[in-house]
């Protein structure tokens, strides 16, 4: 997994290149974002870089790891004797006893690699003694080995381990980067990955976990009742339409979840209406597979319109949260679209 199949995080990914390039990386960094966003990913794709025997340079990568030659299948596979990546175990915590062995590990020159990786996955959960034997090897590490922490939790970690780690800073990914890789690396049709990027909040991982066909199903039904909202004019109407709010029988998801999950997808929806309105780039919309449907929803949902039904879903997803019926949410919500 070279750089270039890195998704997102483009100017991290452009700095790591150019630190590999010139000599400059530093002995150890820690990679702290949101869960499921890529972290681990993009560490061993630096791990490939380092070591790999064919390096190449392009798309604007001062250096990319080919991806083909036996160190970069074997990183790829996990089966490189010269990275090394430490997880948490059953009980979902780092014993001192993983990090002594990586830490020994460390002190002798790679088997045959450039560079010893060592990269350490949920960081945050290291106990506080398996932190402290970590510190010293951070104070001098050796100079054929380089620590990568990876955490979505990272002021969970001492003040002193993370003084010794220049820390790199990830976003969450955009829906339709999500959508990429939900595609291109789980096998996702092309608008389940969708829905389930819209209801993701930037996190392949978050992706991955929800009920994709139940996502698709909020979404086809997010955009009708908008579309039912925009011509239904008296209040009994608009109370009919709630109807295709109520939960569907047989789905592993809960009344609430349902709603909840249909109503984040609306407030996506209505985000891009707004966008539209405003004439900006089409590449930030979130829902761009649903462009001829967000074309004519735009004709009754203008500027001010989206705002104040956006605004009406995020407190209508609020009040859910508070435990209000699902019922009386939806048939609320309906009226102020």
């Amino acid at each position: 997994m070279p750089f270039d199949t890195v998704v997102g995080h483009r100017r991290l990914v452009t700095l790591l290149s150019r630190a590999v390039a010139r000599g400059t990386l530093p002995p150890a960094l820690l990679l702290a974002g949101p869960a499921g966003v890529g972290k681990k990913r993009v560490a061993i794709a630096l791990a490939e870089v380092i070591n790999c025997t064919a390096p190449v340079s392009a798309d604007g990568l001062e250096r990319d790891a080919c991806g083909a030659c036996a160190s970069c299948r074997r990183i790829a596979r996990g089966a490189h004797p010269d990275v090394v990546v430490v997880a948490p175990g059953e009980m979902g915590s780092i014993k001192i006893e993983a990090v002594r062995t990586v830490i020994d590990q460390a002190n002798y020159r790679p088997f045959e690699a450039r560079r010893r990786v060592v990269i350490i996955d949920e960081a945050d959960a290291l106990v506080e003694p398996a932190q402290h034997a970590l510190l010293k090897t951070l104070e001098e590490p050796p100079s054929a080995s380089i620590f990568l922490l990876v955490s979505s939790l990272p002021d969970a970690l001492l003040p002193t381990v993370r003084s010794r780690c220049p820390r790199l800073r990830f976003g969450p990914l955009s829906p339709a980067e999500v959508a990429s890789a939900l595609v291109r690396d789980h096998g996702y049709a092309e608008a389940a990955a969708r829905a389930a990027a819209v209801d993701a909040e930037g996190s392949v991982g978050r992706a991955l976990s929800s009920e994709s066909a139940d996502l698709v199903e909020a979404r086809e039904t997010a955009t009708r009742v908008l579309h039912q909202a925009a011509r239904a004019g008296d209040p009994v109407a608009r109370l009919a339409t709630a109807q295709d709010l109520s939960p569907k029988k047989g789905s592993p998801m809960s009344e609430r979840d349902q709603l909840a999950a249909c109503l984040r997808i609306m407030a996506s929806v209505l985000r891009d209406l707004g966008l539209i309105a405003s004439r900006v780039d089409a590449g930030v919309i979130a829902n761009a597979d649903l462009r001829s449907d967000l074309d004519v929803l735009s004709r009754s949902y203008d500027a001010d319109r989206s705002v104040r039904a956006y605004a009406a879903v995020d407190e209508a997803l609020a009040a859910l949260e508070r435990n209000a019926n699902a019922k009386v949410v939806a048939n609320w919500l309906v009226l102020q679209l």
